[in-house]
């Protein structure tokens, strides 16, 4: 109770508000901090519980809006503690997207998130000698940009960069704080993340357009008439980041970013679809739209990366796929095998580690016999090519994966980036999964890039080219006439018509 009134003095209906307020509070603490104490892997284990938090959140919030007089004046409820409870919903939502791949929650993460900003809830905390609050605001900051981050707002994210930046100089002039570095580090990286990502398109009334990864309605080619495909569906995600140096912010890599969007629908509100708007019900699905399950890892111990790859290829259903995408600094071979080559002896990919690093790649004794422990080799993942494979090699040592086996007989296919790049630049197994909407995209796309890296002048070496296991049909897909007629065409369209050789458009 608030003041010099004692406990009686307050009517007892009002006493017992503060009461019931006090244990939703705790209540809601204790369920969200024993949310880190959850698996990480997994489907099923995580979501009563998450159920069970979402229930206490919802009561707490509608709580303190019927009762806000009361709090206000016999608890002495602050405005920063209701944009506290906002801020916790947000992450609530914001996890439940990771744990679900449903878009539609980062819109409800960013209504919370939206919220708190438009009312100012945070806005005493700078007038308060209280230096762990003005933390939770720049906390509250950082996980807003995230999300709008996710959401392409990006004007949106340039406005709260700006006033993050004010609020982290306010921060570190008003107390004498050791943690200035790291909030300057945050700054740095969302800067550096956003330049690194301005993927914008001018139309013709000059107005910028922020264009979406994201798979739309009517954005994937249609099957052609007759093709038989398989009725294969992607189910699980792993994305890994763990490239030396790479632009990133939290732990988000600009890669991993680009390739969660890939794998996702574009979110619709899911507040629409419920008409219950401001409630808290996870449980209520919308309309069938699902994307498939993802796991991020950004630079996950090859211990930490076996377990997830164990658990989805557990967990994944019949006729369905798993997909790995591995955004990772090149490990090379050390020396000449006395027998012949085998799955380990073409090096792979570096999982976390200590080790330093050089140059983007790992630092090896010379004549060193032994092969690196915390390397991911192609043979690490013979296992789980027991059920349809799809996995991504984005690396400089991405050839070191067409050195695959399919053992099983299972639906495999492998594709993998250019080893190098200029330095003037800053079949049966396809068609089993052309049927799935993601992986069709993914397929091509990866045939359009490589088409285009055939006609341009700088991409001349065999290395410069992205490939795949089991090697694609070239002529009729990245060397097609047909598909090279329309990339020049393009080209000219946009104005880029001398970086391509031209001399094939002398045969049309």
């Amino acid at each position: 109770m608030t003041g010099a009134e004692t406990e009686d003095d307050v009517p007892l209906g009002e006493r017992k508000t503060v009461t019931d307020f006090c244990y939703l509070l705790d209540k809601s603490k204790q369920l969200f901090n024993g949310l880190r104490d959850l698996p990480q892997y997994g489907h099923k284990q995580w979501q009563s519980y998450f159920g069970r938090t979402f229930d206490v959140y919802t009561k707490l919030w509608k709580f303190q809006q019927q009762h806000r007089q009361v709090l206000d004046t016999r608890y002495g409820l602050k405005r920063w503690q209701i944009g506290e409870v906002a801020s916790k919903i947000g992450q609530l939502y914001y996890h439940y997207y990771l744990r679900t791949s449903e878009t539609s929650y980062l819109n409800e993460a960013f209504s919370f998130y939206s919220a708190i900003r438009q009312r100012s809830y945070y806005f005493q905390v700078n007038k308060e000698d209280r230096p762990e609050l003005v933390v939770k605001k720049l906390r509250y900051y950082a996980r807003y940009i995230v999300v709008c981050l996710l959401l392409n707002k990006m004007d949106l994210v340039k406005v709260l960069v700006k006033e993050l930046s004010e609020e982290i100089e306010d921060y570190t002039q008003r107390f004498n704080t050791e943690d200035q570095l790291e909030w300057n580090l945050v700054l740095q990286e969302v800067a550096a993340f956003v330049e690194a990502d301005p993927v914008v398109v001018v139309n013709d009334n000059n107005s910028v357009v922020i264009t979406s990864n994201r798979l739309q309605d009517g954005s994937v080619p249609p099957l052609e008439q007759g093709m038989v495909v398989g009725q294969l569906v992607l189910a699980d995600a792993l994305i890994i980041g763990n490239c030396n140096n790479q632009v990133k912010f939290s732990e988000l890599t600009i890669d991993m970013f680009r390739m969660l969007q890939a794998l996702e629908r574009e979110p619709v509100n899911l507040a629409t679809q419920t008409s219950k708007q401001g409630t808290l019900e996870p449980n209520e699905k919308p309309t069938k739209r699902e994307n498939p399950h993802k796991y991020l890892l950004y630079k996950p111990t090859f211990s930490q990366l076996f377990t997830f790859l164990s658990a989805s290829f557990k967990e994944l259903p019949a006729n369905s796929v798993l997909l790995v995408y591995l955004s990772a600094t090149g490990v090379f071979p050390t020396g000449q095998s006395d027998y012949e080559a085998g799955p380990y002896d073409f090096g792979g990919v570096l999982t976390n580690t200590n080790r330093d690093v050089v140059n983007g790649e790992t630092v090896q004794k010379k004549n060193q016999a032994l092969k690196e422990m915390h390397c991911l080799h192609p043979g690490d993942l013979f296992p789980f090519t027991r059920k349809p494979l799809f996995i991504i090699v984005d690396s400089s040592n991405s050839t070191a994966y067409k050195n695959f086996t399919n053992l099983f007989g299972q639906p495999l296919v492998c594709l993998l980036s250019p080893a190098v790049y200029p330095k003037s630049v800053p079949d049966q197994a396809f068609l089993q999964f052309f049927g799935d909407e993601f992986l069709r995209l993914l397929l091509i796309r990866f045939v359009f890039c490589s088409a285009v890296l055939r006609l341009h002048k700088l991409f001349r070496e065999s290395r410069s080219f992205p490939e795949s296991y089991p090697e694609l049909p070239k002529l009729d897909t990245v060397e097609s006439s047909i598909l090279q007629k329309h990339i020049l065409e393009l080209a000219t369209m946009l104005d880029v018509q001398s970086l391509f050789w031209d001399d094939s458009l002398e045969a049309y």
